[in-house]
Order: C-alpha cells, then sequence, then structure tokens
C-alpha cells in the first residue's frame, strides 16, 4: 500500500498539515522541522500523487514530450535532453510517439491535457499543425511547428545546413547531386531542399530531386528511393540526404545494387545521430546539437510555466560539417 502523508504525520508527531507544507518548501514550516519529514518521507519510500495536485490547481510537476519516430536516435537524444534538465528541476516526463501520424498526435495532445501536465514539447508531424493551439497550457515546439509570432521554438537552421553539405560535395568537383528527402508536410524537408535547391542553382547545376519521398523520415523511405533511382539507371556521383537515416536506407540500396560508397557515389547526410561515426559506415553529415536542443527547449517550457522570464521566444541553432568517410574528390 502506497505511503500517505498521514503516515508520514503519524511517525513524525506531527498533523498533516504541516507534513503536506513541508513537502511544499511552505515558509510557514522552519527549515529543521521541514528537512526532518523530508528525511522520513525520504525512508518511508513516500511517492507524490501529482494528479492529486493537479486536482488542486497546483503544478503537478509533470511535462509531456510529444515526438514522431522515438526509434530514431536523433530524437531519443532530444528526449534524452529534455529529460535531463526536466529531472533537475523537478519534473518529470510523459513521452509520447506518434509514428508520423497526426491524428495519433491529437489524441496525445488531448491525454496530455487531460493528464494535467504543466506543459508541453512538441516535434509536430506537420508544419503547419492547429490542434495544439487549444491546449492553453505552456507549449515549446522542437525541430518543427507552425512558424508564427506567438509560438516558442528551438530548432536547427536547416537551410544553412543543407547549404554548407552540398557546397562541400560541390568543392569536391560533384556537379550531378541528387537530394533524397523525407515528409513533404514539414518544414524541415522543405528547408533542407531549399537550402540545396538554391545552391544548385548558384553555380548553375542541374535541380534532381524527382525521387519519390514519404511521409516519414525514415531508413526504408531512403532505400525505396534511392533503388527506384538507381534502378531507372539515374546514377549520380552524389546523394545529400535530408537526414541520417535516409543515408543509411541509401547507403544500403547503393550497396545492394552492386556499387560503392563513396567510389561510386558519395553521401551526405543531417543530423550527426551516434551511428554516423561508427567505423563501418563514418558519415559525412551536418550536426546539430541534439542533446543541448532537448535541454534548451525543456528550459524554455520550465520558464514558462513558473511565468520567468524566457529570453528568446525562436531559438535557431546554427549547424556544422563534419566530414568522415563517405565522400571522395572528383575530376572533371
Amino acid at each position: 500500500m502506497a505511503v500517505t502523508l498521514k503516515d508520514i504525520a503519524k511517525v513524525a508527531g506531527v498533523s498533516y498539515a504541516t507534513v503536506s507544507r513541508a513537502l511544499s518548501n511552505h515558509p510557514d514550516v522552519s527549515p529543521e522541522t521541514r528537512e526532518r519529514i523530508k528525511k522520513i518521507a525520504k525512508e518511508m519510500n513516500y511517492v507524490p500523487d501529482p494528479s492529486a495536485r493537479g486536482l488542486k490547481g497546483k503544478n503537478t510537476n509533470m511535462i509531456g514530450l510529444v515526438v514522431p519516430d522515438i526509434s530514431n536516435p536523433f530524437f531519443s537524444e532530444l528526449a534524452l535532453g529534455v529529460e535531463s534538465f526536466a529531472n533537475e528541476h523537478g519534473y518529470c516526463v510523459f513521452l509520447c510517439n506518434t509514428n508520423w501520424d497526426y491524428e495519433r498526435e491529437k489524441t496525445y495532445v488531448d491525454i496530455l491535457k487531460a493528464k494535467r501536465v504543466d506543459g508541453v514539447i512538441i516535434s509536430s508531424v506537420i508544419e503547419n499543425a492547429t490542434h495544439h493551439k487549444k491546449l492553453s497550457l505552456p507549449l515549446v515546439y522542437i525541430t518543427e511547428g507552425p512558424k508564427s509570432d506567438d509560438i516558442y521554438y528551438v530548432g536547427i537552421d536547416n537551410k544553412t545546413g543543407a547549404v554548407l553539405g552540398v557546397e562541400y560535395l560541390i568543392k569536391l568537383g560533384h556537379k550531378d547531386i541528387v537530394y533524397i528527402g523525407g515528409s513533404e508536410k514539414t518544414s524541415t524537408n522543405r528547408e533542407r531542399f531549399e537550402g540545396y535547391k538554391e545552391t544548385m542553382q548558384k553555380h548553375g547545376y542541374t535541380v534532381k530531386a524527382n525521387v519519390r519521398t514519404s511521409d516519414s523520415f525514415s531508413q526504408e523511405s531512403g532505400y525505396k528511393a534511392a533503388m527506384e533511382m538507381l534502378i531507372k539507371s539515374e546514377i549520380p556521383t552524389a546523394v545529400f540526404a535530408v537526414n541520417d537515416i535516409v543515408a543509411l536506407g541509401v547507403i544500403q540500396a547503393i550497396e545492394e545494387f552492386g556499387l560503392k560508397v563513396p567510389e561510386d557515389i558519395s553521401i551526405v547526410g543531417f543530423d550527426d545521430i551516434a551511428f554516423s561515426s561508427m567505423h563501418r559506415i563514418k558519415l559525412t553529415t551536418i550536426s546539430q546539437p541534439k542533446f543541448e536542443m532537448g535541454r534548451l527547449s525543456a528550459e524554455l517550457l520550465i520558464n514558462l510555466i513558473k511565468q520567468e522570464n524566457v529570453g528568446q521566444k525562436i531559438n535557431i541553432i546554427q549547424p556544422s560539417l563534419i566530414i568522415r568517410d563517405t565522400c571522395r574528390a572528383i575530376k572533371d
């Protein structure tokens, strides 16, 4: 049976109200009594009931985190960053995985509201999501969400990252560079494609992005798009992939087709997730500080919950190019 405040009060020899105030750090309880009661509560393995606190109109010290694909190491590291900062400040995190399904995303948002979370961090599956605005809760978007003056946002400069990747390939002598993207419902895909397109056009090269994409950013979608391209004998010298997971699918397709990376086709990814640096892969990619972005979004949300100064509402992080082994220089 769970330990209650009345159980602690009986052991401590004080009233129920005194225990409640002590555990809430109320100034009416002396520091000595407060610490003694907290020690007893810890020894008795007392666990607060956040939902009960919520019913009384107080904060529950719970926040929601909604991501589209927790199996992608990018979102896993974001989540670790959110949890790290939240835990340090006394909050627990409800993690919800939408599997790139907007209807599921809306359902999770409703569930989090019913759970009386104090606020929500969300990476939406579509750019122009509207359901979240009905929350009436502090809300921070991370990596994906509507772009407007009334939102709080943490993300990467996607366009600049794409420019870095494509310029590097061009510097190596590549002219025939194909873009393989992800969900066309997202600003992430659009902005990275814009960076690719503008860079190719600046150098007078043909934009090649007529490769079938999907509603996700998965290894399978990268594999299918690349295999379709190769079967049509449309073999470029390089591919810029919208993210590292898609890049992994592209590499798989290239190798199954009997070609090699980078001898036949060079690859640049985006995200710099953990597997990218593994010896077998050593993917050249665009890096973004995933863990730190997660912490920043949690800090922003908790400041909103506490009605403290939030600083910048829109936080755009600059990416960097990480050069490894999946690209080679070519000659005219």
